[in-house]
């Protein structure tokens, strides 16, 4: 069947409209790939460790049998604690030490990769393009899902100030006044962007994580963007032992693994799980590795009759895309539509 026969993302949109149903979206690598699809290949981080010539990361990767970048960190920092507690030679403790450095810089290098300098510098049209089509759904109840972990999204919602666009984190008083209290020249002092307090108004869901979300223990924090030093800052978290949020390269099972064990990620999930209405996806092909989103998606479609998802509209790109998900549409449990992917115009 033709691409160009299919029906066009406005008419889904038109649609949905008319029927007077929630809409929400879910991005996966093709939005990034839209925007630039010599940088956003899939899995670069991974992929990056793999093509690594240090031998001994990839050793490393393949003796744990795991593709999670915070595991291994974590790990690795353990390993170096016992290893110091029973007097372990010193030069062994000292290559663990720099093993866990060299991941590090590596996971670091890997994303300037991923991110070069214009990539935070993106055309104000684009921006401003991509904000709209966002805010189609943000605006109008609906959620935004997306299960990338570049900073393509965090960075488009935060150059424009999105309003709408409510992520769950916010700042707390660190000292606050007891009531009626009154201190002379009391200046509040305000904690760093944790999440919880403010995610029963979320509408944005990074389901497998993203490079400025932090597990810090106690709380799940959110790096600032200030310009050209996120990076940095980035590393100077993991400096301290605070490590991204990222799912990474794996099949299904070990994914949703990883989401169950971080309360973040599987409260989006279950987020995902309950939506009501009809979904809209963008850039996801449902591979083999995405089982667990079809469960999730199956979830929400067999809620109570009244407050249940619909229907799911799949964007495809071409005709094998098409072929694919005729194959696979079997797996949901609500009706499949496709429309033509090319006509979103994202970022135009």
């Amino acid at each position: 069947m033709s691409i160009d026969s299919l029906q066009t993302y406005q008419d889904v949109v038109k649609h949905l409209a008319k029927q007077k149903r929630t809409k929400h979206l879910l991005l996966g690598n093709g939005f990034s790939m839209a925007y630039d699809a010599k940088i956003f290949s899939y899995n670069a981080l991974s992929t990056f460790i793999e093509n690594s010539e240090n031998e001994l990361l990839k050793q490393l990767f393949k003796s744990i049998n795991t593709k999670n970048f915070e595991v291994i960190m974590q790990q690795l920092d353990l390993f170096a604690d016992v290893a110091n507690v029973f007097k372990a030679d010193k030069s062994l403790i000292d290559q663990i030490k720099q093993t866990s450095e060299n991941l590090k810089d590596s996971l670091i290098d890997a994303v300037q990769v991923m991110h070069p300098e214009h990539v935070f510098k993106i055309p104000e049209e684009k921006s401003l393009a991509c904000c709209a089509f966002l805010e189609d759904y943000l605006a109008n109840e609906g959620c935004v899902f997306s299960s990338n972990y570049d900073l393509l999204l965090y960075w488009v919602l935060m150059r424009n100030t999105s309003k709408n666009a409510g992520d769950g984190f916010g700042r707390e008083v660190e000292n606050p006044l007891e009531d009626g209290e009154y201190v002379p020249d009391y200046e509040p002092e305000y904690s760093e962007l944790r999440w919880g307090k403010h995610k029963d108004s979320q509408s944005v869901f990074y389901l497998h994580g993203a490079l400025p979300l932090f597990d810090a223990g106690i709380d799940i924090i959110k790096e600032e963007y200030d310009g050209d030093y996120l990076l940095d800052n980035i590393k100077a978290r993991m400096e301290k032992k605070e490590y991204p949020i990222f799912v990474t390269a794996g099949n299904a099972t070990e994914k949703l693994t990883h989401i169950m064990h971080n309360r973040y990620l599987s409260f989006c999930y279950d987020e995902l799980s309950s939506i009501t209405g009809s979904l809209i996806t963008f850039g996801f092909n449902f591979g083999d590795n995405d089982t667990h989103i079809i469960d999730a998606i199956n979830k929400a479609a067999q809620q109570p009759i009244t407050n249940r998802l619909r229907s799911i509209y799949i964007g495809v790109y071409s005709e094998s895309d098409y072929a694919h998900i005729k194959k696979i549409e079997k797996k949901f449990k609500c009706p499949v539509r496709m429309y033509n992917a090319k006509t979103a115009n994202v970022w135009q």
